[in-house]
């Protein structure tokens, strides 16, 4: 997938994510939901009942369509939390 970040902003310290097995860049201060956006992901989970895929509503910490396992976490919303180095993000393509 390419990288959808606008080249000319300056970011912080580059780090890795591991993403269902696959390796992405992350910038420190961008929310895993940013980097999964930057990094081409547009299917975050499917609908439990239908099984139509869903992306991130809000991006703000209101509706929880982000939730994720994160480092082993289930239900992690990933719009409010920051990326961190060797992290490990898992959820339904």
């Amino acid at each position: 997938m390419k990288d959808l970040r606008i080249d000319s902003v300056k970011r912080k310290q580059k780090v890795k994510l591991t993403v269902n097995g696959r390796k992405i860049n992350a910038y420190e201060g961008e929310t895993v939901l940013a980097a999964l956006i930057a990094a081409g992901y547009k299917t975050l989970k499917k609908n439990p009942v239908s099984e139509e895929p869903r992306g991130a509503l809000c991006g703000m910490g209101v509706c929880f369509e982000c939730t994720m396992a994160i480092d082993g976490v289930p239900n992690v919303r990933a719009c409010m939390t920051e990326v961190q180095e060797g992290m490990n993000i898992e959820f339904d393509e």
